[in-house]
């Protein structure tokens, strides 16, 4: 079940966004050549709206090449937007004011796109991410010591002394005790979920206010990703850390998250909190994502998953709903309008649906 917030009653006692993201859109061009023009784009991310309240752990879920992973390299600006907006309020008052948005719908808060020099430099101190295979994340001819540092050599933080004791400070944070036993130790000395633990202390080791975690869990054994997920809310809870929890596991984002997102597509069709999205799914696709879940009972009858078709090209799809191929209740007006819009169906539950 999903933990509640410090201090707040749920996510309701929260207000404040600390990424706002606005009609947010990655295209990736495909075909042509060297004379001429992409012959089509990948959408990745289709216009794209959504926001992630400080202190929140707001999961992000959905099949392979939903565009999950998009998003959360989007946030971390280890990609550029094609459209959109990217707004961010974590930022430390050294920051050049120019960049600053100030008043109206944006409240305060910094668009990233605008962030150059220094003002970039602060931005990557403030978001970090937690990549999804630790054998292929770290490189493997560094120690634990040199890769959880460089972060802090990159951010010019600290003597060599003081990085080798905020090194050791945050893997002991992350439960690598004692530190001074895996400081100096190379990548292949680690298992599987020792170096998803130096991962972690890597990203946190500059002090981030935002994490994106991308299936953090998904290539370890099911014996140590619950300490993982621990490991991560207790950290959370210390250090105020908000987190994208990216994930395909509805499971893994019940046990984590306050609210969840479900993407399809590019597009996110249902965003709800965690018990009232899991308890009343409304879009067709989340309904399908249920019915697939695995029931520990082997006297447990499974209805088949209420879903045609095959999977949506990504390729220049059609203006009109992207599930609309696959879904078991699709009328002509799913066929002949755009996407439908996130639309809230009950408080604080929103969903893109014709028929709901």
């Amino acid at each position: 079940m999903a933990r509640d917030m410090t201090g707040a009653a749920g996510v309701n006692g929260l207000s404040q966004a600390l990424v706002r993201v606005e009609g947010m859109t990655k295209l990736f061009p495909v075909g042509g050549g060297l004379l001429r023009g992409p012959t089509g784009y990948v959408h990745a991310v289709d216009e794209v709206d959504f926001e992630i309240l400080r202190r929140e752990t707001l999961a992000l879920v959905g099949e392979s090449g939903s565009g999950k992973t998009t998003v959360g390299r989007l946030l971390v600006k280890l990609l550029e937007p094609t459209e959109g907006r990217i707004l961010f309020r974590g930022w430390p008052e050294e920051a050049g004011q120019g960049v600053r948005e100030s008043g109206g719908q944006s409240g305060g808060m910094v668009d990233t796109a605008t962030l150059k020099g220094m003002d970039l430099k602060g931005f990557r101190r403030q978001t970090q991410m937690v990549f999804q295979d630790p054998y292929e994340s770290m490189n493997p001819r560094r120690t634990v010591f040199d890769t959880v540092a460089e972060p802090l050599n990159v951010q010019g933080m600290g003597t060599r002394q003081q990085r080798l004791g905020r090194v050791s400070e945050l893997l002991g944070l992350v439960g690598l005790t004692p530190p001074s036993a895996y400081l100096f130790r190379f990548p292949h000395e680690l298992s599987g979920g020792q170096r998803q633990r130096v991962a972690i202390a890597r990203a946190l080791v500059v002090g981030p206010s935002f994490v994106v975690a991308d299936e953090p869990t998904s290539m370890l054994d099911v014996s140590i990703r619950t300490g993982i997920m621990t490991l991560m809310q207790d950290l959370s809870d210390r250090l105020g850390i908000t987190y994208l929890y990216v994930t395909h596991d509805l499971a893994v984002a019940r046990y984590m998250c306050q609210r969840i997102a479900v993407m399809y597509s590019g597009k996110i069709v249902e965003l709800g909190e965690t018990e009232e999205l899991l308890s009343h799914p409304q879009h067709p696709y989340t309904r399908a994502l249920l019915s697939a879940v695995p029931v520990p009972d082997p006297e447990y009858q499974r209805e088949p998953v209420d879903i045609l078709g095959e999977v949506t090209a990504a390729v220049d799809p059609p203006d009109r709903c992207r599930f609309y191929d696959r879904c078991p209740v699709r009328e002509d007006v799913c066929r002949d309008s755009p996407h439908p819009l996130l639309e809230e169906k009950s408080p604080g539950h929103t969903v893109a649906c014709y028929r709901v």
